[in-house]
């Protein structure tokens, strides 16, 4: 049976050094996603790219899990 998927939402994210400090804290608490595992699982995901800004698409279900989805860096993060 599939999971039933509540919320779909986009963060930016310095890559392996995540801290649940505002503003990714509060904004991962009200989507219904506890900071500290998705703190845990972002930082391991991206430890290689070293406070590089990159973008994650975050999947809510209706039971408490996430999915995460790490996608490239922005345009302008790369350019400096």
């Amino acid at each position: 049976m599939a999971k039933k998927l509540i919320k779909e939402f986009k963060i930016m994210a310095p890559g392996g050094k995540a801290t649940p400090a505002p503003p990714l804290g509060p904004v991962l608490g009200a989507n219904g996603i506890n900071p500290g595992q998705f703190i845990q699982q972002f930082n391991a995901t991206t430890s290689k790219l070293n406070r590089k800004v990159v973008g994650c698409i975050l999947r809510v279900f209706h039971d408490p899990t996430f999915e995460l989805q790490i996608k490239s860096s922005p345009a302008a993060v790369v350019i400096r």
